[in-house]
């Protein structure tokens, strides 16, 4: 007799994401406004800064993620960064659908670093750029690279690149 157990746990529902209560949450409503503008409401948005900002597993951020509460401004300043890469509101809801976690990525130590590195090492500008981050937006917080001897963070190893 055939094992059915996985349809069981199929059809759960995910649990409840808990989020921040108090001045918190205004921050929270604030950051889910930014995301509005990309299209993404209510759950949805929730979702997305849960997986980024450690309210939820990811597996991209393993166990080293801790609960943060995003800033809108940090938000913000990731999203235009993204934006002046050559990708509209469009792509940039792709890329978010994609890889959410980009958003607690850090601009300045991750993002801008591995847009420079695609840039002078493979010669990956304007385009060309915009169709990698559509095509594969991880690659904007790769920050590892074990060179083919494996440390155990493939999800943030520039190997998979």
């Amino acid at each position: 007799m055939p094992c059915n157990n996985w349809r069981l746990h199929a059809l759960e529902k995910t649990k409840p994401i808990h989020l921040p209560e108090g001045e918190e949450k205004a921050t929270w409503e604030e950051c889910k406004k930014s995301l509005s503008a990309l299209e993404f409401e209510g759950e949805e948005a929730d979702v997305i800064l849960s997986k980024a900002y450690g309210w939820v597993h990811s597996p991209y951020w393993g166990e080293e993620r801790t609960k943060q509460v995003p800033r809108n401004e940090s938000v913000n300043e990731i999203l235009n960064y993204i934006r002046n890469l050559g990708l509209s509101n469009e792509d940039l809801h792709k890329v978010l659908k994609k890889f959410p976690e980009v958003l607690g990525c850090d601009l300045e130590e991750e993002l801008k670093v591995n847009v420079g590195l695609l840039q002078s090492e493979w010669g990956i500008k304007g385009k060309q750029l915009r169709s990698l981050l559509l095509r594969n937006p991880k690659v904007l917080g790769y920050n590892v690279d074990c060179k083919g001897d494996c440390i155990a963070k493939c999800t943030r190893c520039w190997v998979r690149f």
